[in-house]
């Protein structure tokens, strides 16, 4: 078979790999000068990383299996996570039961209750049970309102903004459940790990890979159109530097762009359109800074006060050292934002004037004096909005159109995003072509050969 894989993030480099394993040719297209989708990378002190911070937990399988494919297992380490929470103008420990005791900014009942709680929901295995219900009016009612207003709701509003009493249950039982799913037996605290050299040798080693089995890789190629013929998809019409275009057939094509994209290059029915239009993202906004000294000793700080202008800061050099960053301390400051919402219009100057305050909220020391370099991403399409009965929207990733499919960020569930899933639903859907075009090559076959191949069988 020829296939075409439109987009070069982790799920598409993933699927376009396990295609070539199988001995079929593969071309991937990307729309950026650079492979890697959300894990793509810049240079910091010349070492890269990436424009949004990862981690992976313990529990993230695929991407450890394909990491050690790949001959790569030596770069992942696994650290001791340090996380906090910003609460009440104070920066508090919150990565384990004592952390949780300590949290003066709750009652001793309330502080009891939400550990309860979380130990409660990292028990449970049915996740269906929660579809129903949005986090908003779960949480409240088991934690209690005050819990919830002093820790989950402000972490739920900063995630999801507007739509964050919207969210499903189901979207919050995942992360409780992935968060403890990497504490090693008997250790009170999460275990979270990092490929040395950043995500992009991931990224790297399979289009090399790729290839090596001799696949085709075309970054800063725009897909103009998915060709279709009497709702059988016939291959793609790349649009050129030139304004000409260029048709190229394959066998099936594979989209891993974000929903709405599918629908602009490709006549969809129509039922199917709208539910792809009716996926709703949120943009990751990001200032990243190199700074001379360090911020905090927290890797991961949650913020709870909600005239912090953001809703994380993560001090990368918490977590990897500033060895290897040139000695700089890195810290992503950020934002999940909605088109409207007053900073993701911004720009790097006018999110720092707004930013430069709050940080010095979070450490009273804090001087420019102390910014190095800064260094601005907006992420569209970062996070899929998860609602309630959630499941019942995705859309299939066979769509109605013969040989096009679909797999992206939106199908992953009930996990959230991240490079594990990606890696996972990428040779996931490898598969599914596959067995879509074995199963058409049986069709295909005469009846009387059919019958033969089955008396042969029975036989032997």
């Amino acid at each position: 078979m020829k296939i075409a894989v439109i987009g070069g993030g982790i799920a598409g480099l993933s699927a376009g790999y396990e295609l070539l394993l199988q001995n079929h040719q593969v071309t991937i297209f990307e729309a950026s000068g650079y492979l890697g989708g959300q894990a793509s990378t810049f240079e910091v002190g010349n070492q890269f990383l990436e424009k949004g911070y990862h981690h992976l937990f313990t529990s993230d399988k695929d991407i450890i299996q394909l990491m050690n494919e790949l001959g790569i297992e030596n770069n992942l380490q696994w650290i001791p996570s340090k996380v906090g929470i910003y609460k009440s103008n104070k920066i508090w420990n919150f990565a384990t039961p004592l952390d949780l005791l300590k949290f003066k900014p709750l009652s001793f009942i309330s502080r009891i209750r939400l550990g309860l709680v979380a130990l409660y929901l990292q028990r449970q295995k049915n996740w269906k049970k929660y579809e129903n219900v949005t986090a908003h009016k779960w949480l409240q009612k088991m934690v209690g309102k005050n819990a919830y207003q002093a820790v989950w709701e402000p972490l739920l509003r900063g995630k999801f903004g507007s739509q964050y009493k919207n969210i499903g249950m189901t979207w919050f039982w995942g992360k409780i459940a992935l968060r403890f799913a990497s504490r090693e037996k008997g250790m009170s605290k999460e275990l979270l790990g990092y490929p040395m050299g950043s995500f992009r040798i991931i990224s790297d080693r399979l289009s090399e890979k790729i290839l090596d089995l001799g696949g085709n890789i075309h970054t800063n190629t725009n897909i103009h159109e998915v060709i279709v013929d009497k709702n059988i998809c016939k291959g793609i019409r790349i649009l050129n530097s030139d304004n000409s275009y260029e048709d190229s057939e394959f066998d099936a094509v594979l989209s891993t762009a974000p929903s709405h994209v599918l629908p602009k290059i490709a006549k969809l029915p129509e039922h199917y359109a709208k539910n792809l239009n009716k996926m709703d993202y949120l943009t990751a906004v990001l200032v990243v800074l190199s700074l001379n000294k360090p911020l905090s000793g927290i890797y991961w700080l949650n913020v709870a006060d909600e005239d912090i202008p953001f809703v994380g800061v993560i001090e990368h050099t918490n977590f990897i050292s500033p060895k290897h960053y040139d000695g700089n301390h890195i810290v992503y400051f950020s934002n999940y934002l909605s088109k409207d919402h007053h900073l993701y219009s911004k720009n790097l100057n006018e999110l720092l004037e707004i930013f430069i305050p709050a940080i010095k909220k979070i450490n009273p020391e804090f001087d420019e004096n102390w910014i190095n370099d800064a260094h601005y991403f907006r992420v569209e399409a970062a996070q899929p909005i998860i609602t309630k009965n959630y499941s019942e929207l995705i859309p299939n990733h066979r769509t109605p159109i013969q040989n096009l499919y679909l797999a992206n960020t939106t199908q992953i569930y009930p996990e959230d995003r991240g490079t594990n899933y990606s890696v996972r639903i990428g040779r996931k859907i490898a598969h599914m072509i596959l067995e879509d075009h074995n199963h058409k090559i049986i069709d295909r076959l005469p009846a009387p050969v059919i019958a033969n191949s089955f008396t042969n069988s029975k036989n032997f």
